[in-house]
């Protein structure tokens, strides 16, 4: 294989760099030269494969910019979802969303970590689901299968998530109901609170569980409660259909 430039190898061995401003600026110009040089990315794929893991995330993200993702960089991706540095994580949340309006292997990948995951890893495919803007039928029933997640984030992630589907079904409605009524933690309640409101259109049932969730001695549940009541107050009666 033909040697890099100097110049690019410099830009190379800096996605190694201690300081996260550098990598980025190594990383922003590599993506510069990758898009007028395809060669490039063959070379970075090469590197990708022989990293140790912790540094394989510079070069994932280099790759997932300037062509076709392989595989492994989609895998590396799903890894860095993990990541204890909330700024790798988001970005790497960010790519995998970019990359999945024209690549429907990472819904596959999203949908199989809500599975396999690690509690972050899980929370992070429910913001990429969301962030997708996909009505799609596995979708929907991926974010309410995660409304019965062990961890608490991963719930309040996916009722956020859920917000945002206008065609949320009624067993959907259901849940977040029962979520508002039974969840032992109170920021998932108070975020399946503005959900139903949010969702518009509540049940008599709904409307009746905000009205008594105004009245709970527990600040934070009742201040939930009466803003999701404003909030219905302001969107008004449903529209006939």
């Amino acid at each position: 294989m033909k040697e890099e430039p100097p110049e690019v190898a410099a830009l190379i061995q800096s996605l190694n760099h201690p300081n996260k401003k550098a990598v980025r600026e190594a990383a922003d110009a590599l993506i510069l030269i990758g898009k007028e040089q395809p060669e490039l990315a063959h070379r970075l794929e090469q590197l990708l494969s022989d990293a140790p893991p912790g540094e394989r995330w510079p070069i994932a993200f280099v790759l997932g910019h300037i062509g076709s993702p392989s595989l492994q960089c989609l895998q590396t991706l799903q890894e860095t979802l993990d990541c204890r540095d909330p700024d790798l994580r988001w970005a790497a949340g960010s790519l995998l969303t970019h990359l999945g309006k024209r690549d429907a292997r990472v819904l596959d990948l999203l949908l199989a970590l809500l599975k396999t995951g690690t509690p972050t890893q899980r929370r992070m495919a429910v913001y990429g689901l969301r962030d997708l803007e996909l009505k799609e039928g596995p979708v929907v029933a991926a974010l309410l299968a995660a409304l019965d997640d062990t961890n608490v984030l991963v719930r309040v992630a996916a009722v956020l998530s859920l917000k945002l589907q206008s065609d949320t079904p009624q067993a959907g409605l259901d849940s977040l109901l029962d979520l508002f009524l039974r969840d032992p933690d109170t920021r998932v309640r108070c975020a399946a609170a503005f959900a139903l409101a949010g969702l518009g259109a509540p049940s008599g049932e709904i409307c009746a569980a905000l009205t008594g969730a105004a009245q709970s001695q527990d600040p934070q549940f009742r201040k939930a409660a009466e803003a999701a009541l404003e909030l219905l107050k302001k969107k008004g009666p449903p529209s006939p259909k």
